[in-house]
């Protein structure tokens, strides 16, 4: 069983782990370690996952979920398998982790009165210094040069 969180835990035997060939720089090694892990997770089958989980996890998996609704985790960053396979299944729980809180809805609010008087008179700042840019500035017309 791995921990989630404190309440939630998913059984370690619904996660595959695939290893294969990484991608990129290794010299003649690449070709013959399979160094890289491919780590598949169900989300239909898994046990202990909630229906609001499971819609969270597919929602922020994104294209991470297969159409077959498997989760699947590539990790190559080490050139050491063992690390490799840390590393997604960290990336796993820290997603799982992130489906697991709850959402928090936001609270619309309306601006006060002192704020919609200070973004007004912002506006009529800033449009006082672009107006100083033109040729024919207010200014210019202020002062009664026809």
């Amino acid at each position: 069983m791995i921990d989630i969180t404190e309440t939630f835990r998913i059984d370690s035997r619904d996660i595959e782990e695939h290893f294969i060939r990484a991608s990129g720089p290794g010299g003649q090694n690449v070709n013959k370690v399979s160094s890289a892990v491919q780590l598949r997770f169900p989300i239909a089958k898994a046990k202990g996952l909630t229906p609001q989980i499971k819609t969270q996890l597919a929602r922020l998996a994104g294209r991470k979920l297969s159409k077959d609704g498997v989760i699947v985790i590539e990790a190559r960053r080490f050139s050491n398998q063992e690390r490799n396979r840390e590393d997604a299944l960290e990336r796993l729980v820290n997603l799982l982790k992130k489906a697991a809180a709850p959402v928090v809805l936001r609270k619309k609010t309306k601006p006060t009165k002192r704020d919609k008087e200070k973004r007004l008179e912002e506006k009529q700042h800033r449009s006082k210094i672009k107006g100083k840019r033109s040729p024919f500035s207010q200014r210019a017309w202020d002062s009664g040069n026809d």
